[in-house]
């Protein structure tokens, strides 16, 4: 088995023990046991019959070695699983096991059982994140840093308000983790063509009686072929696992030496180079990085199993197998990591302040021009702005002056007093950040 030099680095345990090799035995037994009491409620045969099959679908009665060994040869593990099981049964009960079913329904249910609770670990990830982040632009909401644009400083903003961003797009997050997972928890029982021919009339009862006992919903249609609950999911993981790296690109962008706006925590050798003791570099950043572009990987790869054709697939379904797994779990490993970061982030407001002057006040560039347009209307403001500063540049002039020497005496003594400071060219961004709170701690 390879080795997992990224997961070591934070894996998600939680997600990992959804799509471990026991879990996914024990879901396969699950479904068959509910699959055989189902047959009993629909009076396909007695319910003691049906105790019996669902009491033999124990892990204690699967030789595991024995299962991979012949589902490699079989192709898929769900034949080898019940040669098992009829093996612990009398002849009589065992004529009834998976009676009716095919592979895919036994495998696809348990799949909606991991995906149910997939989504409900990465909903309370991305709540812990969301918490983290929200304590951040409460206590930033005020403190006054460079907005950047194309990667240069643009015209003022507040920390807070950058992460109220991060704040409102964790909301959509959660809702479309909420919509996949309500789409991607049904049942599955429509037998080998999707026709149910084979449970005949009893076939929508025993398909609602296993619903109910795994505590799926049911299904109007077969979806053996249908991937887009799935790939909804995993898309879903995808897009927050994308404001993750966002999140982390921005913590390494801020915590360069040039800029140091913000860093990781701080600890003895924590992100400590081998042979620079000067280093402390933002390795939460970079896993979260790592985790969130496998997981994107991964959600692209699902895209592909989408394209499975007729009744059944004919290895679309094995994408799945890896990128499904691969996906959720490097999700919530990304979603674990960035809440730990954000809860531990250390935040420097004297320098951002500092910064807004290194380009040579050149970031109020847009507040002058705003100042200027009404008196000279927004085109000309904009030309007189833009000399000003092509004339700071030149002369290493902050900005202010440039625009002194750029206008008429007459015209500067009414601007002079009245030109903004970054504290007072701040927009709306208190309010902004006060809707976010607003709304996230208001989510349903």
């Amino acid at each position: 088995m390879a080795f997992d030099l990224l997961g070591k680095l934070g894996e998600d345990g939680v997600m990992g023990a959804v799509f471990s090799e026991e879990r996914a035995v024990s879901d396969w037994l699950v479904v068959e046991a509910a699959f055989a009491r189902a047959l009993a409620d629909a009076g396909a045969i007695d319910q003691a019959r049906g105790e019996r099959i669902a009491a033999a679908c124990r892990l204690d009665v699967i030789d595991r070695q024995r299962l991979w060994k012949e589902t490699r040869n079989v192709g898929y593990p769900i034949l080898p699983l019940v040669k098992q099981i009829v093996a612990a049964l009398s002849d009589d009960d065992a004529a009834w096991v998976h009676y009716g079913a095919t592979t895919q329904d036994i495998m696809d249910c348990a799949l909606a059982l991991q995906l149910r609770d997939a989504a409900d670990r990465l909903v309370a990830l991305v709540g812990q994140f969301g918490d983290a982040v929200a304590a951040l632009v409460q206590a930033h909401a005020g403190s006054v840093m460079p907005g950047r644009t194309h990667a240069q400083q643009a015209v003022p903003t507040t920390f807070g308000l950058k992460l109220a961003v991060y704040l409102d797009q964790l909301g959509r997050d959660t809702q479309r983790l909420n919509d996949a997972r309500h789409r991607a928890a049904v049942v599955s029982s429509y037998g080998a063509g999707g026709t149910s021919a084979a449970l005949g009339e009893k076939g929508p009862a025993v398909r609602a009686a296993l619903a109910a006992r795994l505590g799926l919903a049911d299904a109007a249609l077969p979806w053996h072929v249908a991937r887009d609950r799935v790939a909804e999911l995993t898309n879903a993981a995808a897009l927050v696992a994308g404001t993750c790296v966002r999140f982390a690109r921005e913590v390494v962008d801020l915590s360069r030496t040039e800029v140091g706006e913000v860093s990781e925590a701080t600890g003895k050798y924590r992100g400590a180079s081998s042979t620079m003791p000067q280093k402390s570099n933002p390795i939460s950043a970079e896993a979260i990085i790592g985790f969130g572009v496998v997981a994107q990987s991964s959600a692209n790869a699902m895209l592909r199993a989408l394209e499975a054709g007729h009744e059944r697939a004919a290895g679309e379904w094995q994408i799945e197998w890896r990128a499904v797994p691969d996906c959720l779990i490097a999700a919530a490993s990304a979603l674990d990591i960035a809440r730990e970061a954000a809860e531990h982030l250390l935040v420097f407001p004297d320098r951002m302040r500092a910064n807004l002057a290194r380009d040579g006040g050149r970031i109020m560039a847009e507040a002058y021009m705003i100042t200027l347009a009404d008196h000279l209307g927004r085109d000309v403001a904009h030309e007189s702005v833009y000399e000003a500063v092509l004339l700071s540049r030149a002369d290493d002039l902050p900005l202010s002056e440039a625009l002194r020497r750029s206008v008429s005496p007459e015209l500067w003594d009414r601007i002079a007093t009245v030109l903004p400071e970054p504290d007072t060219y701040l927009g709306n961004a208190t309010d902004l950040c006060a809707a976010a709170l607003r709304t996230w701690r208001t989510r349903a």
